[in-house]
This record gives C-alpha cells, sequence and structure tokens, in this order.
C-alpha cells in the first residue's frame, strides 16, 4: 500500500508542526480511487527540532508521552482494536509500514473516516462520545507495552511559559486581557496555579484505566452508524478515570468549537454521559472519584494563561491554526478559563472530604 507509485494526489492536512514525531500528514488520493490519510512518523534524530524550546521533542521511550513510535505500535495492536468492539468508540482501519533499516520512523495508511467531525459535534454527539470512553475504560488499566505512563505531569510540565507574568499588573492591563476576562480571573488563576502538586497527586491517586489522552473534537469524527472514531493515538496509555473529559470540554471550548456560555452544559453532558458508560460496562466504582478526575484534570492548563498574556499584544490570534477575531477568542478564553478556576476550587474541596 505505501508504495508511493500508486499515490495519484495529495492534500496536506492540518497537524502540529511543533512536533518532531509528526513528519506529515496528507489524505491522499490511490490510484485505484481509494482516499486515505497518510501520516508518517520520525524517530528522535540529531537535527535540531522543529520547537527550539524542545517541548515537543520525540522520544525513544515507550513509556515517555511523546513516544515516537506509539501510534504506529497502537494500529498495529490487536487486542486493543478489540478492546473497543461494542463501546461505540473505534480506532480507523489502517495499515503501518516500517521506514528505514534500522527503522527510522513509521507511516500510517489510515481509512478516510467518513461522518460528521468534531467541530460540528452537537449535544447528542459529545454525550455518544463520553459514553463510549465510559464503556471502554471500565475495562480498567492498559498494560501494553507502549502505553505511556505519567502523561499528565509529564506533558503539563514541558509547557514552556513565563509564570512570572502572572504577578505582571501590565500584562493585566492590555485591553484584550482587562476588557474580556472576568475580574477574579486573576487570583482565581494564582490559586490554580500554586496548587499544582496538589492536583497532579490527586489525579495520580484516582483509579487507573485505558485512556486516549488526547481526546478533543479535531480527533473525532462520528459514523452515520452512530461510532466515535478516535484519530491521533500518540498519547495513549495510563490515566484516571475522567481524565479523558477533563481534556475534551475544555478544549472543545477554547479552540471555539463550543460557545463558552454552555460550558456547563457540555459539562453536565459529558459527565453524566461517561458515568451511564461506566455503568454500561459494569464498572462499579464511585462517582465522587470520576468527577474528581474530571475535575483534576484542569492542571493540564496551568500553563495556558500565561501564555495567553505574553500573547495578548499580538497583530493577530488564531484557533487552531486558523484565523480568530482577538475580542472574541480572547472573551471565550477567559470565560472558559473561569470554569476551570471552578474545577480546580471543586476538586481541592472534594479530594479534602475523602
Amino acid at each position: 500500500m505505501g508504495e508511493v507509485d500508486r499515490v495519484i494526489a495529495r492534500e496536506p492536512l492540518r497537524h502540529n508542526p511543533l512536533n518532531e514525531v509528526t513528519a506529515s500528514v496528507e489524505r491522499v488520493v490511490l490510484a485505484d480511487g481509494r482516499s486515505l490519510v497518510r501520516k508518517e512518523l520520525r524517530a528522535p534524530s540529531s537535527s535540531p527540532p522543529a520547537d527550539p524550546a524542545g517541548s515537543w521533542a520525540a522520544s525513544d521511550d515507550p513509556g515517555h508521552w511523546n513516544s515516537w513510535s506509539r501510534e504506529a505500535d497502537v494500529h498495529r495492536d490487536a487486542a486493543l482494536r478489540r478492546s473497543l468492539h461494542g463501546t461505540g468508540l473505534e480506532l480507523p482501519a489502517s495499515e503501518v509500514e516500517d521506514v528505514g533499516v534500522p527503522v527510522t520512523g513509521a507511516v500510517l495508511w489510515m481509512e478516510d473516516v467518513v461522518g460528521v467531525p468534531g467541530e460540528r459535534f452537537g449535544l447528542a454527539d459529545h454525550a455518544a462520545l463520553a459514553a463510549g470512553l465510559g464503556r471502554w475504560q471500565a475495562q480498567g488499566p492498559l498494560e501494553a507495552p507502549w502505553a505511556s505512563r505519567g502523561f499528565l505531569r509529564e506533558y503539563s510540565g514541558s509547557r514552556r511559559v513565563e509564570w512570572e507574568v502572572l504577578d505582571d499588573d501590565a500584562a493585566w492591563s492590555q485591553p484584550l486581557v482587562r476588557d474580556t476576562w472576568p475580574g477574579s480571573l486573576r487570583s482565581g488563576w494564582t490559586r490554580l496555579v500554586a496548587a499544582r502538586e496538589r492536583l497532579l497527586q490527586v489525579v495520580e491517586q484516582l483509579p487507573r484505566t485505558r485512556s486516549h489522552l488526547d481526546v478533543w473534537v479535531a480527533n473525532e469524527v462520528r459514523r452515520p452508524s452512530g461510532e466515535v472514531v478516535l484519530l491521533d493515538w500518540a498519547f495513549a496509555g495510563d490515566g484516571a478515570v475522567g481524565e479523558d473529559l477533563g481534556n475534551h470540554v475544555p478544549d472543545a471550548v477554547f479552540d471555539l468549537f463550543w460557545p463558552a456560555d454552555r460550558f456547563e452544559e457540555l459539562e453536565t453532558t459529558c459527565v453524566e454521559s461517561y458515568l451511564a458508560g461506566l455503568a454500561d460496562g459494569g464498572w462499579r466504582g464511585d462517582a465522587d472519584r470520576v468527577r474528581l478526575g474530571v475535575l483534576a484534570s484542569c492542571v493540564k492548563y496551568a500553563w495556558l494563561l500565561p501564555l495567553l498574556l505574553e500573547r495578548a499584544g499580538a497583530a493577530e490570534h488564531s484557533a487552531y491554526h486558523r484565523p480568530a477575531d482577538a475580542e472574541h477568542l480572547y472573551a471565550q478564553r477567559g470565560l472558559a478559563l473561569s470554569h476551570l478556576v471552578r474545577w480546580c476550587d471543586e476538586a481541592l474541596a472534594l479530594a479534602e472530604r475523602r
């Protein structure tokens, strides 16, 4: 399948260009008329990474959150595919070919999934995704040799920002910040940042389960038959119950695919659907611990507000690599960040009561 002479047309697809693992993602048309998604992965190299700070550097360690070969390993793993059967979730059909001798990369030739993309999900689609996650994660931890370990701590700690900007009055006085963000956000985010270690410990002490760890709308397609296909399994591995939802809900708002004034509606629907899915899958754990997993996952975004403060004076702004109106973007993100302050406060209070 991987022979270049069989490809007659190529269309580059959006992806994170800073991630050293991903060489390219494109939709290709083969000579027989089939449309596939071709994703090329590459092992760490001696050349400088695209991200000078190194936060997206590839790793040879199979347990590292950014292991270069993990996605190829996932697609080769028949047991993982079987674990998704009947949950309402799917992995796209695929073939994998190694590149180089010794291996220096891999190419995934994946089904070009037809359906409703996550960017256009309605509330019922989000509910279906959450219920599917619950059924799948009711099966418990993932023991595969390629599974990531400690993702939340390692990923969140790899984000490089100037933390000092949180104490900079001039940064908070920028018109884009001053005129669009809730007045309580500064003190609230100070609490969240101060609680980072406690929140990480809370998540790490929760029941463990198999996790995708990059569940958000750009990695989701719902088939006409109702199943939700999850894409981009590059971070998959060990996570806490609720952790995937703690990513899915905020990210939909941060990148303007769900309105911030309906944040709580999306949160409530997804949590209730996830709990129902867990019950369908036979999980009999404590619902409060599930909610704690969702709430405490807000720690993943501790770096985001300082970054937004740094970029508030930029001439142009974007959301998921697309141009965005600055005032609308900051207003939406400011409201979403305020919800994460609520998550932080609720998580700490809930953990204290346990």
